[in-house]
């Protein structure tokens, strides 16, 4: 590119100034009298680090992975001190200062004094210039700031990845202002001068098709028709030897005009030029009538250049393949696309990707609008601030959380950067209808690409559709779902292997290679969000001193993951910021709760509970239309269920604070009122203890007509977040809630035998109600414990948590939290064989029901008694007990516990040699729990009817039966049950003769036989 300033009045070379700091070629200092010594690398390293972010801070960690980028010395921050210090003492007569400001330091210069900042200072100023109507000035201060590149920026020094984004923006913005130059230069008729300028730039950028058909007509129009058409045939050759392919229909039409002699255009006059880089409208190689502006006069003819205003195309672009098709799709001529999805999935950069993928198809050109659809708003309220009731929506803007008013780009203001860049004629129709109007017909007549990016909605895009043959693809955070016929494409985050795959591109894949578990952990704390992995990739690149290991450690913790989330202008915090800035008030206190709410989808009533009203349906919209929160389906009861994304809701979680946390309380309660709802309606309650202090919140009546029709669906349904939220309430120091939701899962838990999940919520909730000093909480998750222990076997684990219980109970006068412990004891007893101990505490608990009227529960008492009575032979008691226990059920309308005493029925006929009527009622027993779903009680009616059958000869069925208990048994961990079922197939098999088979079940049971001995004793 040519390094050269032009007077506009003389044309004649000038001598360019040198500043006393240059970067934009071989690092120099230059000060008066003799040159500075900077010293050896790392001083130079050091200083080229401040100078390319002059007058801003840069940490010290960022230096230090400049200096040491493999291994850091264990004094880095001594080393920076010394090279600062000594820096500063060379530098002494130069009219700039090194200051350590933080961890960190700074230079801090006048920009005339850096080239960078010089070049950047005169390019703004000719954008100025150019707005203005100066294109003279607008040329002289661009081409000054183009004499400054002296070639590639830092090229003495070797290059490291956190100068990577500055210097790429730094090539764009040299690349932008070349461009400008050759633009303005042209529409001067100055065709000589913008030869040499693009020849430098088609060196630079050999396959860039618009470049050469600039050069070729700059040569054609000075006079040099022949090295135009040589030109022609240079670029055809590149594109046809090197990409196969033949050159674009507007490169084409160049050579034609060039073939045909075709004249220049008159230059505009001053006030008509574009005052944008490609803002160009030509007639087509008819020469067509140009259109009228909105005065009635014609548009100025200006160079023969269209608008190509898309952002680069992202190298690593990863992914999304089906949606890149049909978004690509989308974009045929008179085609509508919208994508939308939450922040930082990366809409722009498909539509950015698509948009490239079919230009060729629109030579007239591509327009790229900002809709500045979640710009930061102009107030300057403090970040963190909590929304005050009674915030609304107010016309032309919305109130923010944080108290700042935002209102996106008015069309009439996209309307005119569109015509600019039209190249339509000053002054622009006054209104937004005019202006969109003469917006369509310049498109009608010139069909474009339109990428719409950032939108708020559809009443900002309308009157910037084109209509025609142009294609529009927009772009947005809020689902936009009012364009009539528009392809709608919602993206969500990556899976898990094209986020493996973005993370590839970005750190390379020999360093994720060597741990790949580290690689998936990344992406997994990244939410598989690609504005997320690109930012996790980027600190990667930029620290290769790290394994991957070091950043999956300091993403694990939740509470700092979005502050990890960070490098240089990327920010996955500030993205999600400011979509959160433009809600209202109950939709930002929406979503901050939904953040205290863990990790599992919720259904739609849970909104209710945060705001404390129903009927809050319009807040979950605002949400959902805003991409913040996402539905994820139907549950069996037909209810919508939301979840928010990963990171969103750490984020969420990050902005909740006091204020937010009764409205946790209060969506506990309401799962505590919604279990206790479909508790009360399942078939067996003997165990369950309520909190009477714990709240309760109210569902909606439909939510709750949908817990009561199918109570067990609806437990399957939510039992993983019932579960998840007895741990959120006990790590919040809700004892009360937490253990009042606990208690009232078990006889879920206890039917569909979820033993894991029971002693979960009973374990977190005990540690809550003692930090508490919450004894009741205290006793009913000890009772709660002691039944899974029973159910697991560990005898003296169980009593001792009995036994507990039961003091503590006595001693807050709960009388039938009492009985239910002592039932327990007395279980214990039963299954340790000690059947005294086992009577004693079935009768004082039975004792301690009837004087409550607790009629579920001394049915329970009396079945229990019986059983009693069988271990110990007594058929007789056996039979009164069970007979007044099985009546009492009945009465009850209680099938479950009709069940339980048909089982001990079955085998007091056994034991009275009755095999018919014992089958019988096995058989009832059977029937009763697989109809409620109820595996474990099934198991021991399928022993006991499994091993009648095989009594009578059945060995068929009766194995059968055997060991489909067994292994049931096995599954829920009742050793008990599945030594019993081992005696009886062993007993089975040694009748038929199978001695080896036999021998292999018997052998088992007397193993464990042997080792409950053993810890028996030890109780």
């Amino acid at each position: 590119m040519a390094n050269r300033s032009f007077d506009r009045g003389s044309n004649a070379v000038m001598t360019v100034e040198k500043p006393t700091f240059s970067v934009l070629g071989p690092l120099e200092v230059r000060l008066p009298g003799t040159a500075p010594r900077l010293g050896g690398p790392k001083p130079r390293m050091l200083l080229a680090t401040l100078l390319l972010h002059a007058n801003r801070t840069v940490g010290g960690d960022e230096l230090a992975e400049v200096l040491w980028p493999d291994h850091r010395p264990r004094s880095t921050a001594a080393n920076l001190r010394t090279y600062a210090s000594a820096l500063r003492a060379e530098l002494g007569r130069a009219p700039a200062r090194i200051r350590a400001l933080g961890s960190g330091y700074a230079i801090e210069l006048p920009p005339h004094e850096l080239d960078l900042l010089l070049f950047e200072e005169r390019v703004a100023a000719s954008r100025e210039c150019r707005a203005r109507g100066r294109p003279d000035e607008a040329a002289d201060l661009l081409a000054r700031a183009l004499a400054l590149w002296q070639g590639v920026p830092l090229s003495d020094l070797p290059g490291r990845s956190l100068w990577d984004r500055r210097l790429e923006r730094l090539a764009q913005a040299r690349l932008r202002a070349a461009e400008d130059l050759v633009e303005l230069l042209m529409a001067a008729g100055e065709y000589g001068e913008a030869v040499g300028e693009l020849r430098a730039l088609v060196a630079d950028h050999p396959f860039r098709e618009d470049l050469w058909r600039r050069l070729m007509l700059a040569l054609h129009w000075s006079g040099r028709q022949g090295e135009a058409l040589r030109a022609f045939g240079t670029i055809r050759e590149h594109l046809v030897t090197e990409l196969g392919v033949e050159p674009g229909p507007e490169l084409r039409r160049a050579h034609e005009a060039v073939l045909a002699g075709e004249p220049p255009p008159r230059p505009p006059a001053p006030h008509g030029l574009p005052t944008e880089p490609a803002l160009a409208i030509v007639s087509g190689p008819s020469g067509g009538a140009s259109p009228q502006g909105a005065s009635g006069s014609p548009a100025d003819p200006a160079l023969p250049v269209v608008p190509r205003q898309l952002p680069p195309d992202l190298v690593d672009f990863t992914g999304r393949t089906g949606e890149a098709a049909e978004l690509t799709r989308a974009l045929a001529p008179g085609g509508v696309a919208v994508v939308t999805g939450p922040p930082g999935v990366g809409k722009t950069a498909l539509a950015v990707r698509c948009a490239h993928a079919v230009r060729e198809a629109y030579p007239h050109g591509q327009l790229f609008l900002s809709l500045g659809g979640t710009a930061q708003p102009g107030n300057t309220a403090q970040p963190g601030n909590i929304a005050q009731p009674g915030n609304t929506a107010q016309p032309g803007g919305a109130v923010s959380p944080s108290g700042g008013v935002w209102s996106p780009v008015e069309p009439g203001e996209l309307l005119a950067e569109a015509l600019r860049a039209l190249g339509a004629a000053e002054p622009l129709p006054p209104t937004v209808h005019e202006r969109a109007a003469l917006y369509r017909t310049l498109l009608a007549e010139r069909p474009m690409l339109v990428v719409l990016d950032d939108a708020a909605g559809a009443a900002q895009v309308r009157p910037l559709l084109p209509g025609g043959g142009s294609a529009v693809v927009v772009t947005g955070r809020r689902r936009i779902t009012e364009l009539p016929g528009a392809a709608r494409i919602d993206l969500d985050v990556l899976p898990q292997s094209e986020a493996l795959e973005l993370l590839t591109a970005i750190v390379g894949a020999e360093r994720l290679e060597r741990e790949p578990e580290e690689a998936v952990a990344i992406v997994r704390a990244c939410g598989r969000l690609p504005l997320a992995i690109r930012v996790a990739g980027a600190r990667l690149a930029a620290r290769p001193g790290w394994s991957p290991a070091v950043l999956r450690r300091r993403l694990d913790d939740e509470t700092l993951r979005l502050a990890e989330l960070r490098a240089g202008d990327l920010e996955v915090r500030e993205s999600f910021d400011r979509s959160y800035r433009l809600l209202p008030d109950d939709a930002a206190r929406t979503f901050r709760a939904l953040g205290l709410l863990g990790t599992r989808p919720l259904p739609g009533w849970v909104v209710d509970a945060v705001l404390d009203r129903h009927r809050s349906d319009d807040v979950t919209d605002v949400l959902v239309d805003a991409n913040l929160l996402r539905p994820v389906g139907t549950d069996l009861l037909g209810q919508p269920r939301y979840r928010l994304p990963e990171l969103l809701r750490v984020d969420a979680r990050d902005k909740a604070g006091e204020v937010d946390m009764p409205a946790l309380a209060r969506v506990v309660a309401g799962w505590t009122a919604a279990a206790e709802h479909a508790t009360a309606r399942l078939p067996t309650t003997v165990f369950r203890l309520a909190s009477p202090a714990a709240r309760r919140w109210r569902l909606p009546d439909d939510a709750l007509r949908r817990v009561a029709a199918d109570p067990v669906s609806w437990f399957g349904a939510e039992h993983e977040t019932l579960v998840e939220a007895v741990r959120l309430a006990a790590e919040a120091g809700l004892a009360g809630a937490a253990w009042g939701l606990a208690a009232a899962l078990v006889p879920y838990f206890d039917l569909r035998c979820h033993f894991g999940a029971w002693a979960e919520t009973h374990r977190v909730a005990l540690e809550a109600a003692r930090a508490a000093g919450d004894r009741a909480g205290e006793a009913a998750m000890l009772r709660g414990l002691g039944q899974v222990a029973l159910y697991h076997d560990r005898y003296a684990q169980a009593a001792g948590m009995f036994r507990r219980s039961r003091v503590l109970f006595r001693t807050l006068g709960d009388v039938r939290g009492e009985a239910v412990s002592v039932c327990g004891l007395g279980a214990v007893g039963q299954f340790r064989g000690d059947r005294a101990a086992a009577s004693r505490h079935f009768r004082r608990a039975l004792g301690m029901f009837v004087s409550l009227d607790d009629r579920s529960g001394e049915a329970y008492a009396r079945q229990a008694l019986g059983r009693t009575c069988l271990s110990a032979g007594d058929l007789d008691g056996a039979a009164d007990w069970l007979g007044g226990a099985l009546r009492m059920a009945r009465e009850l309308g209680d099938a479950h516990r009709e069940g339980c005493v048909s089982l001990q029925i079955g085998r007091l006929h056994d034991l009275a040699g009755e095999t018919g009527r014992a089958m019988r009622a096995q058989g009832r027993a059977l029937t009763i729990f697989e109809g409620f779903g109820d595996r474990h009680c099934a198991a021991y009616a399928m022993q006991g009817l499994g091993g009648l059958q095989a009594a009578r000869g059945d060995w068929r069925h009766g194995s059968a039966r055997l060991e489909s208990s067994l292994a049931i048994f096995r599954q829920l961990g009742d050793r008990s049950g599945e030594a019993a079922t081992r005696r009886l197939l062993g007993e089975l098999h040694r009748s038929s003769g199978r001695r080896a088979l036999a021998r292999g079940y018997l052998h088992a049971v007397t193993a464990r036989q042997a080792a409950e001995d053993t810890a028996i004793s030890h109780d």
